[in-house]
């Protein structure tokens, strides 16, 4: 009743904003510099886009490598980071990265038991033969875990976008074997190990679950133990500035507003504008539907919020784009290993190639723009596989196994009927009739086969140069000379719709190396910082690797809440008199 209300906090040292694992890093950071900390989400459960990922951390240097033998030279790290970023991104950020990425995850496996990270070499960086890349890559994981541990918190995490039979779960080193299943004995033995999960999970009622899942369910835990307070369905709506500083923050609890005071500072870990399509749509022209794989709350207000304050913000045109399918039931489906397979490419409305089908997503999705902004339409594109290749690899989800009645993943020897029956999927024995169906010069596509096909028997691209890249090969077929290249020779073909979803934009509050917002003068904001996708990338409009949206995210909410620490631990030594006595206080909200 609104008579009983009582506001439960109202002053904190940090205030974190966001739980997925930037915030979640920031929280446990501060916590274990002594600093009262509290965490409020948007949503009714935590995790926020973290926990719909590949859970990757791109942390070159953290201890899960190096008590393996490896130790990366920082100094290459940050040659590399600094090429693909191709000078959108300060020197002192890029150096920030490279010198608290690893550190960041080394404290948190000091700080909870719940948190060890495990090294996945051999998956490479995305752009391995520039100086200071590694074809070793910098990958880390959290090893899966049974949800059961999460106790009542169980049902407050985020669920998956797609939900897996009880059992169903790969590890992090399992997932490369497991789309090999037709072409290695480790990919059959993965499959077994499914099966067995899935027969004793129904016996013993155990709901394991991997990557991004696992990653926040573990920070959770950790923050469990830390007693750090997270407040759900509790969106910001407004921020505080006290003269030049922002001082707290307006948070909607309970159907009341509370005003929660930040001694140190408050972090921005509130996610893109993913969802938000006005705002898509003035930064984003080109994007006319809402193809993003992010949280539905992501939807920019702390993009905005910070923006009343003063704060500038950059690369608003980005995403971490990422080509899908999007099924009849609006469901976003990503294509990663699909397009690393032999035997396929993919065409614009002219019915011609216009990238390295394998390169990596987000040099894919910027093809697409482009090329939609030249007057050719590439939205939608039209991935297109023969039936020899359809047969051998993981498809869309659909294993090439013989059909297996009650199976929880499609299977069998052609497209599920119902995916026929869509307009996502088209089939035809011929390039002319496949062409007539999804829309494309029937010679044009025709040339276009012809000349792959040509390409794949000698083991070259030409146009493309698919196939080069260790980072190309990493989800193909190594039994080939080109591990990429298979003629398409063996009718029906199967044309895929493909549309340029996302992982989440990537523009937002322009930051420091401290993490702190800037204004358009390039001056701090005294007591705002940002991190994750609420910031613009550290990565430019580039990707280092798997896990560069993440590792960026708990690094910068790493960094955020040591330089509160230090900001405190200094106020207090100077023994400040205070705020300026003619400073005025105003609202964002």
């Amino acid at each position: 009743m609104v008579g009983d209300y009582k506001p439960r906090k109202t002053s904190v040292d940090v205030i974190v904003v966001g739980s997925g694992a930037g915030g979640m890093t920031a929280a446990l950071t501060a916590k274990k510099l002594g600093l009262d900390v509290l965490v409020v989400e948007k949503g009714e459960h935590y995790g926020g886009t973290t926990a719909l990922s590949g859970g990757g951390v791109w942390a070159p240097g953290a201890k899960a490598m190096t008590r393996r033998g490896h130790q990366p030279d920082p100094d290459g790290v940050f040659s590399y980071l600094k090429t693909i970023t191709a000078g959108l991104v300060s020197d002192e950020r890029l150096k920030a990265y490279v010198d608290n990425a690893p550190a960041m995850l080394d404290d948190l496996e000091a700080m909870s038991h719940w948190l060890e990270f495990v090294w996945k070499p051999g998956y490479p960086d995305y752009y391995p033969n520039l100086p200071g890349a590694s074809e070793l890559g910098a990958t880390m994981n959290v090893n899966p875990i049974d949800l059961r541990e999460l106790g009542d918190l169980k049902s407050e995490l985020i669920p998956p976008l797609a939900l897996a039979p009880k059992g169903i779960w790969l590890g992090p080193l399992e997932l490369r074997d497991f789309y090999r299943i037709r072409q290695s004995y480790k990919g059959k033995l993965v499959l077994l190990r499914l099966l067995w999960r899935m027969a004793r999970a129904r016996v013993t009622g155990e709901e394991v679950v991997a990557i991004g899942q696992a990653l926040v369910a573990r920070l959770r835990l950790a923050m469990r133990d830390a007693q750090i307070p997270l407040w759900l369905n509790s969106p910001l709506t407004g921020l505080v500035v006290d003269g030049s500083r922002v001082v707290a923050a307006e948070i909607n609890r309970d159907g009341h507003t509370e005003t929660v005071s930040a001694r140190g500072g408050i972090i921005l870990a509130t996610g893109g504008f993913d969802h938000n399509m006005p705002m898509r749509r003035r930064y984003q022209p080109t994007i006319e539907q809402d193809w993003s794989m992010g949280n539905r709350y992501a939807d920019g207000d702390g993009i905005e919020l910070a923006q009343k304050t003063g704060a500038d913000v950059d690369l608003m045109d980005e995403a971490w784009w990422f080509p899908a399918i999007e099924w009849p039931d609006g469901r976003v489906q990503f294509m990663l290993n699909e397009r690393m397979i032999p035997g396929q490419f993919i065409v614009n409305a002219a019915g011609e190639r216009f990238v390295n089908e394998a390169a990596p997503y987000t040099d894919f999705g910027h093809a697409v723009i482009a090329g939609q902004r030249s007057g050719v339409d590439h939205i939608p594109s039209w991935l297109i596989i023969d039936s020899r290749s359809w047969r051998k690899y993981v498809f869309a989800g659909h294993l090439p196994l013989p059909k297996i009645p009650f199976a929880p993943v499609p299977t069998g020897t052609k497209p599920p009927k119902a995916w026929l029956e869509s307009d996502v999927v088209e089939t035809a024995d011929s390039w002319v009739e496949l062409a007539r169906k999804i829309g494309v010069p029937a010679q044009a596509l025709s040339r276009t086969a012809e000349r792959f096909n040509q390409f794949a028997r000698n083991g070259n691209d030409d146009d493309f140069v698919r196939g080069v890249s260790a980072y190309d090969n990493y989800y193909g077929d190594p039994s080939l000379p080109n591990p990429n290249l298979a003629p398409l020779e063996r009718p029906p073909f199967y044309a895929f719709k493909i549309v340029p979803g996302d992982l989440g934009t990537n523009g937002g509050i322009l930051t420091d190396a401290s993490g702190r917002a800037l204004d358009e003068s390039g001056a701090a904001i005294d007591g705002l910082y940002a991190a994750g996708n609420a910031a613009a990338s550290v990565m430019g409009r580039s990707y280092a690797g798997a896990g560069a949206t993440i590792g960026p995210a708990m690094t910068f909410g790493y960094i955020a809440a040591r330089h509160i620490k230090s900001r405190l631990t200094n106020a207090e030594a100077s023994n400040k008199s205070g705020p300026d006595k003619h400073a005025t206080t105003r609202s964002t909200s």
